[in-house]
């Protein structure tokens, strides 16, 4: 509860006149259709999911290919399904988009979402090897945030261990580094959108690009 008075605290004033960017309502019966998604369903589903996101949902580093460089392909296992379940329906209902995943995502039904969603959370978080790197700025806005630019600590919303928290704050450890900077500057720039209240991008405007990459540095490292 205190978390939560602290973020409200945060964020308000900035989000004041914002307004919800998902469709997704978290009523009782989809609560409990993500609660309880069939993990059998979902491991079957996530067959088609392997060529993208890795044999255990773990991600995909970014790789060089005809002197192109290809992006992180995220990580989705230990991922919280609530999280994954709405990511999906965002994809399926425009709220989000992306060319592969758009598609691919208007091609399940809720429920299938639902049990995807549970199969991925059930698997391990994965497990990167810790960083030489010195992350203290990183450190430092992910305990204590910045109070003169009005960003409230990471570990609010995200755990302490980047695990996630409550309804669908996304878990962070083990998140590909170049996703997650993507993400961060996707927000950033208003190329994604579908954070309830905007609060990932009011966020995400008050972080430098170099905070950004330790940050992503930081998270993928963390277990």
């Amino acid at each position: 509860m205190k978390r939560m008075l602290l973020l409200l605290t945060l964020t308000a004033p900035l989000a004041a006149n914002a307004e919800p960017a998902s469709q997704i309502a978290w009523k009782p019966e989809v609560l409990n259709r993500v609660k309880n998604g069939n993990l059998n369903q979902g491991k079957a589903l996530a067959e088609s999911c392997k060529s993208c996101h890795g044999d255990q949902g773990q991600g995909v580093k970014p790789v060089s290919r005809d002197d192109e460089i290809l992006p992180a392909v995220p990580a989705l296992s230990g991922q919280l399904a609530n999280y994954t379940y709405k990511q999906l329906r965002d994809y399926a209902n425009g709220s989000r988009q992306h060319e592969a995943m758009t598609s691919i995502a208007k091609g399940l039904s809720e429920q299938d979402a639902a049990d995807l969603a549970a199969w991925f959370g059930s698997l391990p978080a994965p497990q990167n090897p810790a960083s030489a790197e010195k992350f203290a700025r990183a450190e430092k806005l992910v305990e204590a945030g910045d109070g003169k630019r009005i960003l409230p600590p990471c570990f609010v919303c995200h755990g302490g261990k980047g695990q996630g928290e409550k309804m669908d704050l996304p878990a962070l450890a083990g998140q590909q580094a170049d996703y997650f900077a993507r993400t961060l500057t996707a927000y950033k720039n208003d190329q994604r959108h579908n954070d309830i209240y905007s609060r990932m991008r009011l966020i995400a405007k008050q972080l430098s690009d170099e905070e950004i990459r330790e940050l992503a540095g930081y998270y993928q490292q963390l277990q």
